[in-house]
Formats: structure tokens, C-alpha cells, sequence
């Protein structure tokens, strides 16, 4: 990430420890205006952090042509002025959506209700003199005017049906093509283009005549029949996926073949809860554009879902930019809501501390309407994020990296993907609360210099590894590196079927035995085992791990310990009565744990899954514990540990320039809810309001002279290597220098 201006450092430096800070350094930082000199010598992704994003409100489900109404004062104009004044620093403007064009276009038809007006033209205009960057917004998916006008671009389902969705073999890229011409004539600096998805459900795939052939030309075979899931489908995925990247590539070709300095960036799904269906790939899909760009939201992808979202980003684009667009609305976008403050401002810092550019997303009134109070508050927020930006920015100092692994995803998951995605959740849900500096790996682009950033590397259920994973992980724990492998690790093959073998017995120094056929599965530990490995849950008490089960009998490893399989009633092993909940532990079926000392590093086999179970019905703590003593054991002392409330995220930074040491801390307060009107028990957790108080400890174990708080009501209190903290806020910054 790119460092402050000069001057903003230093004034950063002389008001850190006063109460004038915020005040001190938001003028100098707005002063240079919404783009600064510094953007002028670079691109405008590149230097700036937080934008917005505008659009108008009544065409994302269809509109009648005839209502004039409908954004007839969604002007460019006010909306400039508006985030001008709000402190953004660049805009995103809606420009063509599947129904309308909200500028003069000759190839889509036009919103009628803006008349003559040109809001694109407005906007640019209106930004020159601001110096405010201008991004044009363009949806590729939606059923509208294209798939009315021209029914051929539709897919086509295995049964001959047509499916509402554009087929990105059709001619429709001719189309957008012609579309992204025309807005370029305005003076834009780049486009963002939504929706470059095959669909978020069934029916997976397109079997129209263009695809056919396309396929048939390239594996020289029909088609698979449907989700087969065998060899034809494993060429079905992988054509699905190469005709996703070829439309991005072609659409970014094209607009740096008319204007080179212009951007392109589409909205990626290729991060988790996505999955095959949506026709993207965790790291081939998030570099076919100048940058990624994400969304979050409690509202869809959770509180948790923010930094590993940003975290994601990170590792499918190492050392590019990424962006992260939210929400100013309280459930979903267009539900002419505003969130509190301090509900924006857990999320904004929370993205910004993870390193995301980001962009809040505003949907206007009916006609266009701007909530005056949505750009007062969206306003506090950008303000001080961009006061803080010294504090952003900076390398983490990373504890553990969780690995991630497409192939299991899409072969292990299929149909299903949270049957994959759970234990990776729950691994992060572990980090976040326990306090471990944590990380994102992806099997797409794993190497061996991405594995050595991590002390510790967790393998949480990752059932299919390939050959060329086995051997750098041999490598990486060789060398001194420590490896936890939990549940079904390392027990299916390519395409998800099951080994009689574990690929990773050499590591865990143990030989497979079965895999439990239940899920209610526990584990318990004996009065001596080492305290380091026990902290958290009684001696000999069986304690649930929802989730897969492997039995091992060990070679070289360690067993510590007991694996219990659960207890089943007569009709339940008749298979006449259901298992509706879990059921008590029965006997046990093997060790726990399984350590082993291969070459100068140490690998902990957990035979059940605590990360799975962190994430699912019944997260106990025990099963936190669990995780966070294998890391402790392997890695008994971190630079820096912390030490606060579950609620409550650390993250840790450390200033190359001067070694300075950044803990944030970022409090998510989320009073109770009641019970929900419908889809009881599921509840949408409650806005935050109030800024929580809390209790923190850092330990730091490095020389120290200086701690400082940016907050002044922050108690700060230091004994030898521990820092006391008392936080009132949202976000928090303590420098340790």
C-alpha cells in the first residue's frame, strides 16, 4: 500500500498522543483535495481509499417504460456536490444497468424519465473542476432489454430450455462493446462492470449451439449430459471458467485498445460463500482486471465475512490493489434505509485496516432523491478514515495462514459448498476470536515463499490435495514450518473420490483407518496431557466437535488423546428414526491428536474438525480452545499477542520505515434481536449504536520505549513487556514504538 503525503506523516507524528489528531490531520488530508498531486503521477486506484458509488432505485427487478418517475432526479450535478462534500474521493457512477442507459446512448435504450439530461455528462462535468475521478458503472447480467431484444444471447439449460441469463459465448460482447465506446467519449477514468456471473444456483451451464461447438472444438467431445460430476464435468467447469475470463479479458483488451490509461474492474465472485456455480476461480478470476473488487455486508456474507473477505482479496491478487464495495443501507441495497454511524464506521475502518480501497454504495430515492442525512453520516465516516491513513496500509505480522483450496471446493463441496467452505469460515471464526494474526493461502497460487510467511499453516478439512501441494508442504515443514491438518485432510482424490490412503501420512506420521460415517463426533483429553494442550476444557470429559471424523492408527507420530465416535439408539442403527441431534459420546476409535517431528517442523493432525465445528449449530468454546492450543503448542510466542474480547478484532502492523508496531482493535457491538417475523431461527444481527468498552492486553516481545493511543480517552497502562488498555470506541490504534 502507498504511503501519506510527507506533511500529513509528520503532523500525524506531533498530534498522535493529543486530542487534537483527528482535527490536525483531516485538514492537511483534505486540503489536497479530493484527488491530490500525488494522483495526478499515478492511477486513481493506486492512491485513493475511500469513494462512493451511486445509483438510482425501481429498475434492478424489470420498469414500465411509461414511468417517467423513475430517476427523473437522479442527477450528476447533485450527486458530485454531494460526495464532494462528504469527502470522497472518487465516484462511481450508475451509467447502464439491464434496462436503461442514464446517458445519451445510441445502442440502450435511455431512462425515460431523465429526458434530455445526460447524467453521465452531467457528472463528469460537474467533477472536472474537483478533480474528482469518474467511474462509469455497467451491468452485464439482468433480465432485461438485451435478453428482450435479442433472445439468442439467453443460455440454454441440458434440457433445451432457455434460462434468463447471458450466454458469454453469444454475441452479446459485441454489444457491450459498443456500449463501453460510447462512455468512453466522456472522459471517464474507468469502468466497473457488475454482474460477470453464470448464475448463483441451478441449472449450472449453458448448452446453446455456440457453446457446443466451442466445446466440442476444444475437448473434441459433445457435452456432458448435466452435473455428472466425472470427467466430462471436470471439462464442463473448467470451459465455464475459461469462457468467464475470456469475456473479461476481451472487454479489458478492448478498452485499453481504445484508451490505454482507462481501468476496467468487474465485480468478482470467485471468494467465499461463491462457489463452481457462479462460473469463477479464487485467483484466475480476480486478476483479469486492473484491481478485485468484492462486497461485504452483514446483511449477506456476515460480521465475519468483512476482514476475511479483505484477506482473500489480498492473497488471489498479492501485491495488487483491492477494493471492497459496502453498503450504506441496514439490510440490502435499495431498501431506502441509512445505518448509524458507528454501524459504517466498524465496517469502513474495519475494510481499511485489512488494506481494501473502499466504496460505499448508494441507492437514491424512487426519482433520484439524495438522504441528506446518508451523506452527513457516509461523510464522518470518510472523513476519518482519511485522517487515519497513516495507520493503514502497513504489513501484517501474521500468526497463522488458512489455507484455502479451489479444488476441493468445487469436487468435495459440489453441489453443496458450504460442505467445504464451513471449516475455512470456522477456521477464520477461530482466528478472529482467540486474537491470531492470521492469513489467507490459496491452492492456485500457494508457493513455497507464501507458505514461509506463516509460522503456522492450518489445513482446515481440506480433503483434496494435489501432488504438487503434498510436496511443498513436505518442504515447507522440512524447514522448520508447522502444519495442522484437520477432519477429512488429504482423503479424496482429483475428482473427489475417496482414497484408501492418506496423501499426507508421511507428514502425519500416521495411517488411515476410516472415515467416521457420523458428524456428532467428540474427543477427550486425560488429566496429563500437557497443560498447553488442555487449557480450556476439563480433564477426561468428552466434548462435542461437529463435523468430519478420521480414524488413524499412528506410525511415527504421537498420540494424544481420545477420537469418539457417538452413541446410537436401536431404531438408529436399524435406520427406522433419524438422527436429529447430536447424540452422546460412545467409545473411543482413536487419538485426537497425532504429533509429529518431520525435519526441523512439527505437524498436529486433529482427527476431528474444531474449525468446522466453530462455524456451524453448535460452536462450544472447547472447540475454539482446541484450535488456538495446537497453534500455541507449535507456536508458543508471537512478536506480539493480544488479548481482549471476543467481539472485539486485532490486527496487527509493523511500519517498515521506522519498525513502529500498529495494534488495531476494532469493536463490533451488536445489541440483542428479537425473534425474527419468519425463517425462525435465523437472526439478522442488530445495527450497532454504541461504541463498546472494553479490556485489552498487549504483550510485546521486542524492546519498547513509547505507547501511544490515538483515542485520548484510551487508558494506557505499561508493565515491563504487557500494555493495559482501556478502549471506548469503534476502532482504536495503539503505536508501540
Amino acid at each position: 500500500m502507498l504511503s501519506t503525503d510527507t506533511k500529513t506523516e509528520t503532523a500525524m507524528k506531533k498530534t498522535a498522543s493529543t486530542g487534537f489528531f483527528l482535527v490536525a490531520v483531516a485538514t492537511l488530508a483534505l486540503a489536497c483535495g479530493a484527488f491530490g498531486a500525488e494522483a495526478a503521477q499515478a492511477p486513481w486506484f493506486k492512491v485513493l481509499n475511500v469513494g462512493m458509488e451511486v445509483g438510482p432505485t425501481g429498475a434492478q427487478v424489470g420498469c414500465d417504460p411509461s414511468d417517467t418517475g423513475y430517476a427523473a432526479n437522479f442527477n450528476g450535478r447533485d450527486i458530485v456536490e454531494k460526495a464532494v462534500a462528504n469527502h470522497s474521493q472518487y465516484l462511481v457512477i450508475w451509467a447502464k444497468d439491464s434496462e436503461f442507459a442514464y446517458y445519451n446512448s445510441k445502442v440502450a435504450p435511455k431512462c425515460p424519465g431523465l429526458g434530455e439530461r445526460d447524467v453521465l455528462r452531467e457528472t463528469v462535468d460537474a467533477a472536472k473542476p474537483h478533480h474528482l475521478p469518474i467511474i462509469a458503472y455497467c451491468v452485464v447480467q439482468g433480465n432485461g432489454y438485451p435478453l428482450r431484444n435479442h433472445p439468442e444471447y439467453r443460455m440454454i439449460d441440458k434440457d433445451g430450455k432457455p434460462i434468463d441469463r447471458i450466454c458469454f459465448n453469444s454475441g452479446y460482447i459485441e454489444h457491450a462493446k459498443q456500449v463501453v465506446a460510447e462512455m468512453l467519449d466522456y472522459g471517464i477514468v474507468g469502468f466497473h462492470i457488475d454482474m460477470i456471473d453464470e448464475g448463483f444456483g441451478p441449472p449450472y451451464g449453458c448448452w446453446c449451439d455456440n457453446c457446443r461447438k466451442l466445446f466440442e472444438a476444444e475437448y473434441g467431445q459433445p457435452m456432458p449430459a448435466g452435473a455428472t460430476w466425472d470427467e466430462g464435468w471436470n471439462r464442463m467447469l473448467d470451459f465455464r471458467y475459461d469462457t468467464s475470463q475470456r469475456f473479461e479479458q476481451a472487454m479489458r483488451r478492448y478498452v485499453r485498445g481504445l484508451k490505454p490509461e482507462v481501468t476496467v474492474d468487474f465485480n468478482y465472485h470467485g471468494y467465499p460463500p461463491f462457489s463452481f456455480e457462479v462460473g469463477q476461480r479464487p485467483v484466475s478470476h480476480a486478476i483479469n482486471a486492473d484491481f478485485v473488487t468484492a462486497e461485504t455486508g452483514v446483511w449477506g456474507f456476515g460480521a465475519l465475512g468483512v476482514s476475511l473477505t479483505s484477506e482473500f482479496l489480498e492473497a488471489s491478487t498479492p501485491g495488487m490493489r483491492y477494493q471492497v464495495a459496502m453498503s450504506r443501507h441496514a439490510r440490502i441495497y435499495h431498501d431506502n434505509t441509512c445505518r448509524p454511524v458507528n454501524d459504517l464506521r466498524w465496517e469502513l475502518l474495519t475494510l481499511r485496516t485489512h488494506g481494501s480501497q473502499v466504496t460505499i454504495v448508494d441507492k437514491t430515492g424512487y426519482d433520484g432523491w439524495l438522504d441528506p442525512v446518508a451523506y452527513n453520516r457516509m461523510g464522518e465516516v470518510f472523513k476519518e478514515a482519511r485522517a487515519k491513513e497513516a495507520f493503514f496500509g502497513h504489513p501484517q505480522l501474521p500468526e497463522v495462514g488458512i489455507y484455502y483450496s479451489e479444488r476441493s471446493r468445487d469436487w468435495y463441496g459440489r453441489e453443496t459448498p458450504s460442505k467445504y467452505q464451513q471449516g475455512f469460515n470456522g477456521a477464520h471464526k477461530v482466528m478472529f476470536y482467540e486474537h491470531l494474526p492470521f492469513g489467507v493461502l490459496l491452492d492456485e497460487n500457494v508457493n513455497a515463499d507464501a507458505l514461509k510467511c506463516f509460522p503456522v499453516v492450518l489445513l482446515p478439512n481440506v480433503p483434496i490435495l494435489s501432488k504438487k501441494e503434498v510436496d511443498l508442504l513436505k518442504d515447507y515443514v522440512a524447514q522448520g514450518g508447522n502444519l495442522i491438518v484437520t477432519g477429512f485432510t488429504g482423503l479424496m482424490g482429483h475428482m473427489g473420490e475417496a482414497l484408501d490412503h492418506s496423501v499426507l501420512e508421511d507428514l502425519i506420521g500416521a495411517k488411515y483407518v476410516e472415515r467416521l460415517n457420523s458428524s456428532d463426533n467428540f474427543v477427550r483429553f486425560a488429566a496429563d496431557t500437557p497443560e498447553r494442550l488442555r487449557t480450556g476444557y476439563a480433564a477426561d470429559w468428552p466434548f462435542l466437535v461437529e463435523g468430519p471424523g478420521t480414524v488413524y492408527t499412528p506410525t511415527t507420530a504421537t498420540a494424544v488423546g481420545e477420537l469418539m465416535k457417538p452413541a446410537r439408539t436401536v431404531r438408529q442403527q436399524q435406520g427406522k428414526e433419524p438422527i436429529y441431534q447430536p447424540n452422546s459420546a460412545d467409545k473411543p476409535v482413536g487419538p485426537a491428536l497425532l504429533i509429529n517431528t518431520v525435519g526441523k517442523g512439527k505437524v498436529v493432525c486433529i482427527t476431528g474438525a474444531p474449525d468446522f465445528a466453530a462455524a456451524g449449530e453448535h460452536p462450544i468454546p472447547e472447540v475454539r480452545a482446541l484450535l488456538r492450543n495446537v497453534v500455541r503448542y507449535l507456536h508458543p510466542e508471537h512478536v506480539v499477542e493480544v488479548s481482549a474480547p471476543q467481539n472485539v478484532e486485532s490486527v496487527i502492523m509493523e511500519n517498515g520505515a521506522d519498525k513502529s508496531i500498529y495494534v488495531h482493535f476494532l469493536g463490533y457491538q451488536s445489541p440483542p434481536q428479537c425473534t425474527p417475523a419468519q425463517n425462525r431461527p435465523f437472526v439478522l444481527p442488530a445495527l450497532i449504536e454504541d461504541a463498546p468498552m472494553f479490556a485489552a492486553q498487549v504483550t510485546v516481545r521486542r524492546p519498547f520505549t513509547k505507547v501511544t493511543a490515538l483515542n485520548p480517552k484510551t487508558t494506557v497502562k505499561v508493565d515491563g513487556q504487557t500494555i493495559n488498555l482501556v478502549i471506548n470506541d469503534i476502532h482504536e490504534v495503539v503505536t508501540v514504538q
